[in-house]
């Protein structure tokens, strides 16, 4: 099944600035997606992306918000239509209106998968969290702490084991990394204490 969306412009320069309100993105989130673990996913990306925005590219809280709603709502059609994982959510943002950035960073999530190359720091950091943060919440699903003295040695270890977490991409989050030009080990560190936080 080929989910390349065939093109590589989204939105219209015209919506630039647009965002959804925090209660309509909730809405179409629990509306969209019924599975309890993909929720947990996707708020965990969500918190991961406000907290990027804020330490480290200094955004004020609308910056900090374009940036959660893209990884709030990053997989929000996998559940319900996987085959149109991600033209649906676009084309629902496109037809909101929503800035073409927020919907690009959403299109770029996966450029394997989706033929679109990410191009901003948004879409870039959409990229790198978006499986390593999986792997990381795998990890901590099997040690009796759950997250509480998780370090970064004990995810990279599971990183080298191909059958740990066998779903999740090591091609993808050493090319996003790269892509992103931040060290693997800084990336854990961030995601650790930070995904911590999410229910």
């Amino acid at each position: 099944m080929s989910l390349n969306l065939n093109r590589h412009v989204f939105g219209s320069e015209a919506n630039k600035g647009n965002v959804l309100s925090r209660a309509d993105a909730e809405a179409l989130f629990n509306q969209w997606v019924l599975n309890p673990k993909l929720q947990l996913h996707m708020k965990q990306v969500a918190h991961l992306m406000k907290s990027w925005a804020a330490e480290k590219e200094a955004l004020d809280e609308a910056g900090q918000w374009r940036w959660e709603m893209a990884g709030l709502l990053h997989d929000a059609d996998w559940d319900q239509w996987p085959d149109k994982h991600c033209s649906k959510i676009i084309e629902e943002l496109e037809n909101r209106q929503i800035d073409p950035e927020i919907i690009h960073a959403i299109a770029s999530h996966g450029p394997l998968h989706f033929g679109v190359e990410p191009v901003t720091n948004m879409d870039k950091m959409l990229f790198a969290f978006d499986e390593l943060s999986g792997l990381v919440h795998a990890y901590s699903l099997m040690r009796p702490g759950g997250y509480e003295g998780m370090d970064v040695k004990g995810v990279k270890k599971r990183l080298k084991e191909k059958s740990f977490a066998a779903n999740v991409s090591r091609d993808d989050i050493n090319d996003a990394c790269a892509r992103a030009e931040v060290a693997l080990d800084d990336l854990i560190a961030f995601i650790i204490p930070r995904q911590e936080t999410v229910k």
